[in-house]
């Protein structure tokens, strides 16, 4: 059975299509998609979390591949919303031309933007770009496997 969410959702509408749950869940909303084809969601920064007590100490920073793991999860949302994808699971599989150019610190709210260029059952491709307001945090071709659950 396909999961409905409806669009634009906060984090209960993004729980329903990933499997993901907290400490790793990397997307707080979505803003918009196209099923299958293209998706803007944003990441609020918690500037509690744990993983800024060690990086880096005294000058906090999203990990790059931090960043790289909330924009699959915004492009997986994209591919699960799909009529027919309920069931299945995003792996990252691949990271291509990946370009880090502005950091992104604690409380930064970030928007995530996928644009699907190959979907199929098996494998899908995207282009995805971080944002922060106009400044370009990160960006990639990233593949994805889209397997069944066990």
């Amino acid at each position: 059975m396909d999961t409905v969410v409806q669009i634009p959702c906060e984090k209960d509408g993004v729980l329903a299509l990933l499997p993901h749950r907290d400490p790793f869940v990397w997307v707080s909303r979505i803003i918009s998609c196209e099923p299958g084809k293209s998706v803007v969601a944003e990441l609020d920064v918690d500037p509690e979390l744990d993983i800024f007590k060690g990086h880096f100490p005294g000058h906090p920073v999203l990990p790059g591949v931090i960043i790289m793991e909330a924009l699959a999860q915004a492009a997986s949302c994209c591919l699960l919303v799909e009529p027919g994808m309920a069931g299945r699971i995003g792996f990252l599989a691949g990271i291509d031309k990946a370009k880090f150019r502005n950091q992104v610190l604690p409380g930064d709210t970030i928007t995530l933007e996928a644009t699907i260029t190959k979907n199929s059952k098996r494998l899908c491709i995207a282009d995805v770009v971080a944002k922060k307001g106009d400044l370009v945090c990160a960006q990639a071709t990233q593949k994805y496997v889209m397997a069944p659950a066990q």
